[in-house]
């Protein structure tokens, strides 16, 4: 679908009140228009809308108008500057950024982040980088809530099996 009827719908979907599907086709547009920051203003105005400033604040990141509280708020969500070139979803050099601004805050955050062997990141081997910089032996946070979740799903089939089996030979 070409980038202008993809914005349309969105428009479309804000205008009949169906914000959650025009941020998922913004957030779409996002990764397949990485560098339009036309997209990026847009996504950043829809999380303005649910009061998420941190979220704004990543979206509206490489434009002029970026709100510092906004930018603050993405930028404490997230303090490591390779997180944060995650978080933007850019994939491309600096230089193909649209203006100045951008091509000056994606060069000054990639000069302060640090791959995991200590070097320089560049914005296509991003993923490579954040990989080599977590631990091997880092506790997965989702790991126990995942354990626990399948364990209360076995002990209630089980219960359930139980009370079968008791409903049965009586």
């Amino acid at each position: 679908m070409p980038l202008h009827t993809a914005l349309a719908r969105a428009d479309a979907d804000l205008a009949a009140g169906r914000v959650p599907m025009a941020r998922q086709r913004l957030r779409s547009l996002v990764e397949h228009y990485p560098t339009d920051l036309t997209v990026r203003r847009r996504l950043a105005a829809v999380y303005r809308l649910y009061g998420e400033p941190a979220e704004a604040g990543r979206w509206n990141y490489l434009d002029e108008s970026a709100d510092p509280a906004e930018t603050a708020a993405f930028e404490a969500r997230h303090p490591d500057p390779l997180r944060r070139m995650i978080a933007l979803c850019w994939r491309a050099p600096e230089d193909h950024a649209p203006t100045e601004t951008a091509r000056a805050r994606l060069a000054a955050l990639r000069g302060t982040a640090v791959g995991g062997d200590g070097g320089p990141v560049a914005w296509t081997d991003l993923y490579i980088a954040a990989a080599d910089k977590v631990p091997k032996d880092e506790p997965r946070d989702f790991l126990l809530p995942c354990c626990l979740a399948v364990a209360a799903v076995l002990l209630a089939l089980a219960v359930i099996g139980a009370v079968t089996t008791v409903r049965w030979l009586l």
